[in-house]
């Protein structure tokens, strides 16, 4: 005996969904590594333990070497936040917030960059930088009941993460 569910179809009747799909479209995202010149500092590193523990044995050389380097490079890209824009939210790294209380997207290079991190930086604003990338991009927060006023993220490239944001902010009716 076979039971008989009602919303069961075959291949020719297509279903329509019961509600709307509610899965973000993400717009932009990127994961800030490090620089490759990092690599090297990791290559170093477990060069200098095989050279340190080889002339004890040999083979707890190599094991060490191997299994240094690899934590290290565990930890470097586990470490290593992504910048996330999709309609509903913007998150970079562990911070996260909904569109509606983002505002303006400027993009910073260069000289815009050591001013937005020295002179003109606010201490309430939410700060993602790296030492391996150098621009980086301003997120205005207009949550009315958050004192942050803005988000600086590095980025490795500003203009693109500012247009992701950009795009879907509401356009002002006043």
């Amino acid at each position: 005996m076979t039971s008989h569910d009602p919303r069961a179809t075959t291949a020719s009747e297509p279903v329509a969904p019961d509600h709307p799909s509610t899965e973000p479209v993400v717009e932009y995202q990127e994961r800030l590594t490090v620089a490759w010149w990092m690599w090297l500092v990791v290559l170093f590193v477990g060069a200098a333990s095989f050279i340190a523990l080889a002339p004890i044995n040999m083979a707890v050389g190599i094991i060490a070497a191997v299994v240094i380097m690899v934590l290290i490079t565990l930890i470097l890209h586990l470490g290593s936040p992504r910048i996330v824009v999709t309609d509903q939210d913007v998150r970079v790294g562990r911070a996260y917030i909904e569109r509606r209380f983002v505002g303006e997207a400027e993009p910073l290079r260069g000289d815009a960059v050591r001013v937005a991190r020295g002179p003109e930086l606010d201490g309430r604003a939410f700060m993602n930088f790296r030492v391996s990338i150098p621009d980086m991009c301003r997120i205005e927060i207009v949550d009315p009941v958050d004192p942050t006023p803005y988000w600086l993220t590095a980025t490795r490239h500003p203009e693109e993460l500012a247009r992701a944001i950009n795009a879907g902010r509401p356009t002002d009716s006043a």
